[in-house]
Parts: C-alpha cells; structure tokens; sequence
C-alpha cells in the first residue's frame, strides 16, 4: 500500500489558507453533509482489520472489513449495527475466527460469516441491550456486557448462543480485558449515583478450564479516582487512573497476594478522555515491551510510541489531532486517526521509524475546496485560583475592513471535550463568512481531574461564564465581532446556551439543538446510566433547592430577550422532546417568538442528511436575519 506524502514522524502536515476563494462555489448544506463519513471501532484479528462505518442514507453503521482480497463491506442488507447500552453503547463487534459476532441497532446479537457475509441470530432477548464484546478464542465464545431489567452483567456467549453470567452485582461494567493466552480477565465497574469518570472499581480475576471465574479481586485506586481501559501486556495489568489527577498508565503489580501500583513515567496529561462509552481504547501494548498511548495536550490529541523496552518515548503521526482504538498486529500499530481536514482515517504506523501508511479513509472532503483549520486559543484565568480555558477558533476568509461574526458553540456532554478534527457544519458557516469557536469550558475532559471536577454543582454557571469570556476575548482581540457573536448547543450544550441568554444581551441571538431546559423533569426521566449525574451537576434539589430554580431555564424563559431557534427530535429518548415544546410554549406565554423546527423520525442528533442538511439551512437563515453586517455571499443553500 502506498505510503501517503508528508505523514512520516516528525513531518508536520502544512496548514491550509484560513479562508475560501470567494470566487469557489460555496458549497450546499445538501453536499456538505453528504461529504462525511465517520469510522470507529477498529478491531484487528488474523482476518485483518474491522470497524463501524456510519452509512447515513439507512441512518445507522455498517462493518468494514479489510482483508487480503481487499476492502469489502459486512451484512449489506438494510440492518444496521451498533450497541445502545448505556444509551450510547461502544464495542458493537468482536472478530471470532471466520465471522463476526455483532450487535445490531435492534439489540440482537448475530453472526456474520466473512466469507459469505451472511448474517445468522445468535441472540435475541428483547428487553436486552449488549456492549463492550470482546473475543474469548480459546473458548470459542465471546464476553460481553449485558443490560437487562435495570441491572447489568458480565457474561459470556458460548458458541451456541448460550449467555452465561460470569458477574453480576454491580451496577454497571466496563468491555472486559482478556490476557494473550485467556487465563486472566479484568474489567471495571462503577456505582450510582457516580459517573464512570468519577469513581470506579477495578476487578480482576482468572478462567479456570471451563470459563469460569476464580481468585476474584476488586481494586479501588489509591486515592479518589476514576480507572479506565484494563489491558493485559503479558502477566502484567496496566489501567489508566487520574487518581493522582490525570489519568495516566500505571501497571499493577502482584506479589502473593499483595496487589502495588507502580507509576509509569508519563507526563501529567490526560492519556484518555471521559469514558462514555465502553470499549475505547487509548493505549496499546508493543513488541518487546513497547507502548502507543495517546495524550492530550490543550484539547488536541497526540500518538506517542516507545519501540522497545528501552527505546525512547517519540511523537508520530503528526499530522492528526485525535486517535482512538489503539490495536497492535503484525508488528504494526493500528488505530482511527481524525484531522481537521481529511475525514476519519484507518492508519498503520511502523514503530521503528514512525512511517504511517493510510488503509482506508483519510478523504478529502470536498476536491478543489480548502477545509479551514482551527487556530487554538487560552483565555487566561481571570486569578491566581482560577484556572485557563481552551477553545478552537476556525476563522473566514479575513475581511480587511471589520471582524466576522462568531457563532459559538457549547459542546455536549458536558463531561466531554471539542477536538481540533474535521466537522462539515463549521465548514458550511466558515464558507459563509462567519467564525466559529468551539470552547473547552472548565468541566471539560482532557485537562485533567481537576479541570473536569470544576463543574460539580455549578453547571449553568461556569460554563457560562467560561464560555462568555471565550467571546470578550476573541474580540478583544479583533478576531471576531462582539457585537455580533451567536451561541449554540446541542443537548447539554443547549442547556449552557439557554442558561447564557437569560437576563443577558452578550449574545445577539442563541440556538438550543435538543436542548436542556428542565433538569428537574429530566433527572425524573432520564435512563439510568444518567439517573446520578444531575444531582452531581447541580447538587442535590433537596439540599439545594434554590440553585435548581435559579437554573432552570423553563422558570426564566420570560428574562431571554434574544432571538431563539430550537431543533428537536419526535424520538428523542435522551432529552425528552417536551423539553423543547415546554420552553417554547412559556417563551410566547412571556410574549417571545421563537422559532421551533421539529423532526419526528429523528432522536438524539440527527442522523439523515436530509434532516441535518435542512438544520443547517434554517439556521444559516436565521443567523443572518439576525447579523446584519454578515457576508451577503448567494445563499446556496440546498
């Protein structure tokens, strides 16, 4: 396969122009969303390599499989494969010997031969929904967690479909990790009401002959802190754990039936983000001793491997911000690489010299037309005990004679994080003349423990707070007009938006995408992987009932004076959709007129072209009724 110019270590992609020729047609929001493509999940086996394609015209994801005799897609039919557990899955597959056993988008568990691609039921239990599958090939049969009747369990799948529960008692789980000769296992679990990037046990054990479990140990970590990603290197267990504030690897260390923590010599970055679903992988064992782990330094992601034992630590694959599903094979380091100007790549790294060979992926979006590509930017701590907040800031064409408007933009989560990595939409509004910033307020994961624990009680407020001062500082330095800066979000994003329009004239217009707006009703009908997280966002409605009330934005709808648009799914099983219609109607009782664009076949995001397209043409209509001054480029809209 053809090693891709300037990807080798050390080689530094070149930064493209910060604007689009004004005399290239700009592009459609119709073709903006057609143009990408989302890849996850890689697994290898002796097969080759596998992982989750999103197909957006059957609205769900496909397996890729690439071998030998080439690149081929898996189950071509019209089912769709991904795991809901938790409500947002992870380790949909798992490779056993000649075919895949996978979760489909209804909760079934099948088999699909890779030499026929012919699916067969392995499992249905209708109430049940599976996660984390990892391969147990000395035993012909797969691990796997399984939610039903509101509790979870570790189970295995014997060959013929029979689950087996292997652990039970806990709350929730994390994917398994097996050892290379499938003698030992170890996996995490967690307790409500704390979120799996707060407190977490490990658990480790052994399989006798049969399968089952003996010399059963469970682990907390030496202090407060969250454990992630078991993996075996040989005999010994490596975990990432940010109970000495940053989750970093540390090998456990058993002597008889003592169990030590040894550090490794990391550097104090985050080495993972906020573990939403199951099955990531952030780090990698090599050949003789060797590691690949990712880092996470000012919100962009970097791939650092050491060779050997004794090799030192080297940076590779500059060229990408963000690495996932870390896997070695055939001497070689594997793994689903994103930049801010490619889509999602499949990306082969030799660890001896840092060559990377692309597999798959890793298109140009969009042939003739330059992506622009984010500068980042530190708004420094207001004190001595605050602490900086990191954005992305993707800039037009520059305008010799005023600032652009700015659209900001409040990620989700909000436990998560904004990566520097290629997004078609902030494209669409950079081609129309105005900035975009994606702010990583305090709360945010990939800045360590104490970054992330900062939002605990006081969602609502610093995040706001982080994300107004994000505005006052990019246009205080004339790289956006302050007059005319939006704020967006969707789903807890949205919740920030709304909270950040209440009594304020900062922002000259606002955009809730399945929004938050009564935490109180959700926290009532919320799932369960979420039924804790609320309480630790805001503080017990018990204890502190005037802090509910005093953000929420149903009881302040009447103090929003600007302009508002909402977006919501019929189906949305997340935030519910009464969420919206509830904000809507006690704006226009208060006198308001917001705008409410409505999708019944849609859930939590949307996943037709179609449906994203037509958000993105509302909107843009709506933001330029709305700046005035903006870019009076064509529309060029569908």
């Amino acid at each position: 396969m053809p090693t891709t110019p300037g990807f080798s270590s050390g080689a530094e992609r070149p930064r493209q122009p910060g604007g689009v020729s004004l005399s290239s047609p700009v592009l459609s929001a119709h073709q903006v969303c057609a143009g990408h493509a989302q890849r996850a999940e890689l697994a290898v086996s002796d097969a080759g390599l596998f992982w989750l394609e999103a197909d957006p015209d059957r609205g769900g994801n496909v397996i890729r499989h690439l071998g030998d005799d080439g690149l081929k897609t898996l189950l071509t039919g019209k089912t769709g494969i991904g795991s809901r557990i938790n409500g947002y899955g992870g380790g949909s597959f798992a490779v056993l010997g000649d075919r895949v056993i996978a979760v489909t988008d209804r909760q079934q568990l099948i088999a699909v031969s890779l030499s026929s691609s012919q699916p067969a039921l392995v499992l249905d239990e209708p109430e049940a929904s599976w996660g984390g599958l990892v391969a147990d090939g000395f035993r012909n049969r797969i691990l796997a967690v399984r939610e039903t009747g509101g509790r979870q369990q570790l189970v295995a799948i014997e060959g013929d479909g029979r689950p087996q529960v292997l652990h039970e008692g806990e709350d929730f789980y994390g994917a398994p990790a097996l050892s290379a000769d499938g003698q030992k296992v170890a996996w995490i679990s967690w307790q409500l009401p704390d979120m799996p990037w707060l407190r977490t046990r490990l658990w480790t054990g052994e399989l006798d002959p049969t399968g089952q479990l003996q010399n059963l140990h469970c682990l907390s970590a030496p202090a407060e802190g969250s454990i992630q990603q078991p993996v075996f290197d040989g005999k010994d267990l490596w975990v990432l754990s940010d109970h000495d504030g940053w989750w970093q690897p540390w090998r456990l260390d058993q002597q008889g039936g003592e169990i030590s923590w040894q550090s490794s010599s990391a550097s104090r970055l985050d080495h993972a983000n906020a573990p939403w679903q199951l099955g990531e992988r952030h780090h990698c064992p090599l050949l003789g001793g060797g590691w690949a782990r990712v880092r996470y330094r000012e919100g962009a992601g970097e791939l650092w491997v050491r060779a050997g034992n004794n090799a030192d630590e080297v940076r590779m694959a500059e060229g990408f911000t963000d690495f996932r599903s870390l896997a070695h094979w055939r001497g070689r380091l594997y793994c689903v690489a994103r930049s801010p100007d490619r889509l999602d790549a499949i990306v082969e790294v030799n660890p001896d010299n840092g060559e990377v060979r692309i597999r798959a992926g890793c298109e140009q979006p969009f042939p003739g037309h330059s992506a622009i590509c984010p500068d980042a930017f530190t708004v420094p701590a207001p004190d001595s005990h605050g602490l900086p907040v990191q954005g992305f800031l993707y800039t037009p064409e520059p305008d010799i004679h005023e600032p652009p408007p700015l659209i900001l933009m409040a990620h989700g989560g909000p436990t998560s994080a904004a990566y520097p990595v290629y997004n078609p939409q902030i494209q669409f509004w950079c081609q129309r003349g105005f900035a975009v910033a994606e702010v990583n307020y305090r709360g945010s994961s990939g800045f360590g423990r104490r970054f992330r624990q900062a939002l605990a009680g006081r969602w609502g407020e610093i995040d706001v707070a982080d994300m107004s001062a994000a505005a006052d500082y990019l246009a205080s330095r004339g790289l956006a007009d302050g007059q005319r800066t939006f704020i967006q979000g969707r789903s807890s994003g949205g919740y920030t938006a709304l909270m950040a329009l209440i009594g304020s004239d900062r922002f000259v217009a606002g955009a809730s995408l399945f929004g938050v707006t009564d935490p109180m009703r959700l926290r009532a009908m919320t799932h369960r992987f979420e039924s804790g997280y609320l309480d630790w966002l805001l503080g017990s409605p018990d204890l502190h009932p005037e802090r509910w009330q005093a953000r929420t934005p149903l009881r302040h709808a009447a103090r929003i004076r600007a302009p508002l648009i909402f977006f919501q799914g019929g189906q949305d099983r997340v935030v519910v959709p009464d969420q919206t219609r509830a904000m809507v109607r006690a704006m226009k009782a208060a006198g308001g007129a917001p705008e409410l664009h409505w999708f019944e076949d849609e859930g939590h995001g949307f996943r037709q072209r179609q449906n994203q397209a037509s958000m993105l043409e509302w909107l843009h209509s709506f933001y330029r009724r709305h700046s005035q001054k903006a870019n009076d480029q064509p529309d060029h809209l569908s």
